[in-house]
């Protein structure tokens, strides 16, 4: 590898990077001293997080290009100043006892900081590691995943000691630390490096060649780009409809109490980060097709169960295969584009994809509540989940069809500028 970058060094860089921004779903800690500092409503509150989510998508997706253009150093700077200045003014907006303040600065411009910064690192990653695309991304996504379970505790003990507006200033600006420095490190392979990477080899292998050197502008005309989407959607979808009730459905389903319930819920945050490192490093082996294809399979299955099962430990351990499927659904992603896509604007491409993270992060809840509320229990809408898990697993095969025509469309061309004279 290039002396002045080592590939590992930057996989740490990506994972600080995560970890800042992954605090992001420590947000539930916040809630209950909001409410009673200020009598705020939990819907109120709980859409602080949900706006943030969405301009996370709606970054990811319009600023994509920016990533592509200025490369991820620069992306990581941007990111690190609107995620800083997002959490600092957050700080600022709890001090003025102001809701639509704390809306702007965490919703808007920590959102805007989340999206950029979600994607930068994760592009940068395929393309140095390509002989493991699916443990690289998995890395730095799994940072994403276990930031919360980092994060609560620190933020918990933050509020108690220093009060809420003093936290929030004081993670803002060791984030925005982190982020700087961590960015500083980031940088996509020279083409020495590129060199190096069409020779290597692991386990006695060649790294498989992408089948498409696509831009995003085209990728978004093929077929296979509204197949990862859906895929993308569904598996976002029901998995947090399924996060959003994990404590409720356990205790109406095998009686857990609400201490119990909690706990579980703590747990399985653990297989969430778990699955994104496995289950995208395993993807390696076995290919992302037959990944994704695994993932519908199990959730199709265990989904319209969970109402059923009585025994604790049963419900709990498919409660953590559903969640490492839902983890492993985010971190195999970025490397199933650059497999299909190939890696020329694969940020940008990743983050059109991630608009389904937006539309899932409003569609899931808001359903698995409504069926809830008509029919009293959550086995309806875990039927209506394993219906979209059949139809995620007939696309997760259809996809094969279209991987199969570029391959051989691939061979085609090859073939026949090898027998020109």
């Amino acid at each position: 590898m290039n002396k002045s970058k080592n590939r590992w060094l930057i996989a740490t860089s990506a994972v600080g990077i995560h970890l800042s921004i992954g605090s992001v779903y420590a947000w539930s800690v916040f809630t209950n001293p909001l409410h009673q500092a200020f009598q705020w409503s939990l819907t109120e509150i709980s859409l602080t997080f949900s706006i943030a989510i969405l301009f996370l998508g709606l970054s990811a997706a319009f600023m994509g290009h920016f990533v592509e253009r200025y490369g991820p150093r620069a992306s990581g700077l941007f990111s690190a100043v609107f995620f800083g200045i997002g959490m600092t003014g957050s700080g600022f907006a709890v001090h003025m006892s102001s809701l639509p303040l704390l809306y702007l600065f965490y919703g808007v411009l920590a959102g805007i900081g989340l999206g950029v910064c979600y994607i930068a690192p994760v592009s940068t990653l395929v393309k140095w590691f390509p002989d493991r695309r699916g443990l690289a991304t998995g890395l730095a996504i799994m940072g994403f995943g276990f930031a919360s379970l980092i994060c609560s505790p620190i933020i918990q003990y933050l509020i108690e000691k220093v009060d809420i507006a003093n936290t929030f200033y004081i993670l803002g600006i060791s984030y925005f630390m982190i982020m700087v420095i961590s960015s500083l490190y980031l940088s996509p392979p020279t083409p020495d490096d590129v060199k190096q990477f069409e020779v290597l080899k692991t386990n006695q292998r060649k790294i498989p060649q992408d089948l498409s050197q696509l831009t995003a502008n085209e990728a978004i005309k093929t077929r296979r780009f509204y197949y990862l989407w859906l895929m993308l959607f569904i598996n976002i979808t029901c998995g947090i409809a399924i996060i959003s009730v994990a404590s409720p459905l356990a205790q109406e389903s095998v009686g857990f109490t609400a201490g119990a319930a909690a706990t579980l819920v703590g747990i399985l945050g653990a297989f969430n980060g778990l699955g994104r490192i496995g289950w995208a490093s395993f993807s390696d082996y076995i290919g992302r097709p037959n990944t994704y294809t695994i993932f519908f399979s199990i959730q199709l299955i265990a989904f319209p169960l969970l109402p059923y099962l009585k025994e604790p430990l049963v419900f709990s351990i498919v409660m953590a295969i559903i969640y490492t499927c839902y983890g492993g659904g985010f971190a195999s992603i970025p490397a199933y584009i650059g497999d299909l896509f190939g890696t020329k604007q694969l940020g940008a491409i990743h983050g059109y994809i991630l608009t389904a993270w937006a539309a899932a992060g409003l569609a899931g809840p808001l359903f698995s509540s409504f069926i809830r509320d008509i029919t009293g229990n959550y086995t309806q809408s875990l039927m209506v989940f394993s219906g979209l898990f059949f139809i995620a697993f007939i696309i997760s095969l259809l996809i094969r069809k279209d991987i199969q025509q570029l391959r051989e469309t691939n061979l085609t061309t090859t073939s026949s500028v090898s027998s020109r004279p």
